[in-house]
C-alpha cells in the first residue's frame, strides 16, 4: 500500500524497492497521482526504475485502475481515433478525464445542484389568448390542468412553465440549463412583444354607458381587440364589417350577424371560431 501515494519516502518506499521486481506481488496507489513521482512513473509500465541509492532495478508490473463504489461504471467500448464523444470535461492535477454528469460525484469531489428559476412578468391581456399566440408562434404549447399547476397555466417545449398569476401578471417557471435559459428569454420577448400589439380597451364607469350607441362602441372595441390579438391585420371597412388579412387571404366580418364572407374556407373557419 503506497502511503504516501507518491512512494518518494517513507515505509513503504523500503519494501517497494525490496519487491518491485517479484511478479507475485502488488502495489496499491490511493488517491491522486502526481507529476514527478516514483508513482507517476510505474503506471507508464517502465520495464526498470530507479532506486534511491542510484541503482537501476528491473520492474514486472502491469498498471490497472480500480474504482470502488456502490455502482459499477464502465464505458461501454473505447472510442476509435476520431469519434465523438461526449461528457463533461475535468482537470485534476495534471490529468484530464471525460465524464457522465451522474458519474461527477463518484469520481471526483464535485457535485452537482439544480437552480429553479421565476420570473413575474406584467401582462394584462386574456391568459387564453396569450397560449393562442405562443402556440402559434413556438413547437410544443401544452395546457396543463389545474390541479397539477393550482390555476390556469401551459408549458412550453417540456422545460418552461407559464402561470396566471392575476390580471396583471403572469410568472415563468422553469430549472435553469443553457436550452432552458434560452426558452426562458424567447418566451419573455414574446410576451412582451404581445402585449405591446394588444390594443388598450378602457372600461368605461356606469355612468358613462348609459346609452346604447356607447356600449355598442365599447363592444366593438372589444371584438377588434381580441380579433387583433389572435388574426393580427385587422380593419374597419364599410357597412360596420371588419377587414381581416391573413397570408394574402381577405375576409370580412359583419359585426352584429357575425357571418364571415371570404374566398378562402380555412380563413373563414379561423374568423368564424374566433368571433
Amino acid at each position: 500500500m503506497a502511503s504516501p501515494s507518491g512512494l518518494q519516502s517513507g515505509l513503504s518506499r523500503q519494501p517497494f524497492e525490496i519487491w518491485c521486481s517479484d511478479k507475485k506481488n502488488a502495489c496499491v496507489i490511493p488517491g491522486n497521482v502526481v507529476e514527478g513521482t516514483l508513482t507517476k512513473t510505474i503506471i507508464n509500465e517502465p520495464k526498470e526504475v530507479t532506486l534511491m541509492n542510484g541503482i537501476t532495478a528491473s520492474l514486472n508490473m502491469q498498471s490497472v485502475e480500480m474504482y470502488f463504489n456502490s455502482e459499477k461504471r464502465l464505458a461501454e467500448k473505447t472510442p476509435e481515433v476520431g469519434e465523438t464523444v461526449s461528457g463533461l470535461l475535468v482537470k485534476k492535477t495534471f490529468t484530464y478525464q471525460i465524464m457522465a454528469l451522474d458519474d461527477l460525484h463518484v469520481f471526483s469531489q464535485l457535485s452537482t445542484e439544480n437552480i429553479s428559476q421565476r420570473i413575474t412578468i406584467a401582462y394584462t391581456g386574456a391568459f387564453g389568448v396569450l397560449e393562442h399566440r405562443l402556440k402559434q408562434i413556438l413547437e410544443s404549447v401544452e395546457s396543463l390542468p389545474d390541479e397539477e399547476s393550482e390555476g390556469p397555466a401551459f408549458r412550453v417545449h417540456e422545460r418552461l412553465t407559464v402561470k396566471y398569476e392575476s390580471e396583471k401578471h403572469i410568472s415563468l417557471h422553469w430549472r435553469s440549463d443553457p436550452i432552458s435559459d434560452m426558452v426562458s428569454d424567447s418566451v419573455v420577448a414574446l410576451v412582451l412583444n404581445i402585449s405591446c400589439e394588444i390594443p388598450k380597451v378602457f372600461v368605461e364607469s356606469e355612468e358613462a354607458t348609459k346609452t346604447e350607441e356607447e356600449n355598442n362602441k365599447k363592444a366593438e372595441k372589444v371584438v377588434h381587440a381580441l380579433l387583433v390579438s389572435l388574426l393580427g391585420d385587422v380593419k374597419f371597412g364599410e357597412n360596420g364589417k371588419l377587414v381581416i388579412s391573413v397570408d394574402g387571404n381577405v375576409g370580412h366580418l359583419g359585426k352584429q350577424s357575425g357571418n364571415v364572407e371570404s374566398e378562402n374556407e380555412g380563413l373563414k373557419e379561423r374568423v368564424r371560431v374566433a368571433f
